[in-house]
């Protein structure tokens, strides 16, 4: 479900309703039930009876089979996969769709990191011995923990929870977020921000809504410039006593285990999985929506490109295992001097 702290929702619609809203009233007509009330939107695994999701393509298969979502918009292909008592709606296109439907449940003139306009979520709350800089701005409904101290000319967007005995450095934005206990946030750090999320590619170029949040566990500490940005739909996560280097960027969705370590300028696309104690060289780039497992090494200016289980050591661009980099690199070596192979 989309946070209302940080997206104001305009309020439930029958499907029927909405379809028509988004110029689709044409696939209303053959739906069973055109009058389900929809409450929001929700990822397949996540969506409730009252809730729409959305498939697009057959990696979704999974989740599309074991979802309880009241209704989803999907493409031809997946149309079989739909459970019993989910509503399909079948589209060529679903993530346009899909896309025109957030537009209008969560309306984009009430989206913005400032925090002006939600006095329905109060005034600030602050425990005792919080410390504020000079020219911080605190938006309403904003909590923050006793201890913490935040810095210079940081923004602070309206909804955002921050934890107890947390630093905040100078220059930071925070939107869209849940900070734990005793994180750290350096200066100039970027919490919240839209995702690099795109239909039409190259063309058009029309932007996905960015509804989600980011999640920062207990004892996370993030370096100065670097950029995290909120889900589209769901969270990007910060696993508890992570640290994370200066220049890094972080896309929306990701999942970063406990205790991972992220050294600078590395970059990470959306939907990557980073297992409990992942260790990232500097400069190291993953291309999205792939799971590195637990205790996983990742050598500096590696690219990784799929999945790997845990306890990998990977180095290289495409990366692959590291014995299976030394030795093509050996054998180059020995070619570029003229050594012949036995």
């Amino acid at each position: 479900m989309v946070d209302t702290r940080f997206h104001r929702f305009a309020g439930p619609q029958t499907l029927g309703a909405l379809l028509a809203l988004v110029g689709q009233s044409d696939l209303a007509a053959g739906l069973g039930n055109p009058d389900l009330t929809i409450t929001g939107v929700d990822e397949l695994e996540l969506a409730g009876p009252g809730e729409l999701a959305f498939a697009a393509q057959p990696s979704y298969i999974e989740e599309l089979r074991a979802t309880t979502a009241g209704a989803v918009l999907v493409s031809p292909a997946l149309k079989d996969a739909v459970p019993e008592g989910c509503i399909a709606v079948v589209i060529d296109k679903p993530h346009n769709v899909f896309a025109d439907i957030l537009d209008a449940l969560y309306p984009s003139s009430t989206r913005s990191i400032i925090a002006a306009g939600r006095e329905d979520l109060g005034a600030p709350i602050f425990e005792r011995d919080v410390t504020l800089g000079t020219n911080v701005v605190v938006g309403a409904g904003v909590e923050i923990g006793r201890g913490t101290v935040i810095g210079a000319n940081t923004v602070i967007g309206a909804g955002v929870t921050i934890g107890r005995n947390c630093i905040i450095a100078a220059n930071c934005t925070i939107d869209c977020a849940h900070l734990g206990n005793e994180v750290v946030l350096h200066s100039g750090v970027r919490i919240g921000t839209e995702g690099f999320g795109w239909l039409d590619f190259g063309q058009s170029n029309r932007k996905i809504p960015q509804l989600g949040r980011v999640v920062i566990q207990d004892r996370v500490e993030i370096g100065a410039n670097s950029t995290i940005d909120r889900g589209a739909l769901g969270d990007t996560v910060l696993g508890e006593g992570s640290k994370i280097d200066n220049l890094v960027q972080i896309g929306h969705n990701c999942q970063i285990g406990r205790n991972c370590l992220i050294a600078a300028m590395s970059g990470l696309s959306g939907s990557t999985i980073l297992g409990d104690g992942v260790l990232m060289g500097g400069g190291v780039g993953t291309s999205g929506h792939l799971s590195i497992g637990a205790g996983s090494v990742i050598h500096g200016r590696a690219a990784v490109t799929k999945d790997w289980p845990a306890g990998s050591k990977l180095a290289g661009a495409p990366a692959q295992d590291i014995r299976d980099f030394w030795r093509e690199l050996a054998v180059v070596r020995k070619l570029s001097k003229g050594e012949k192979r036995g």
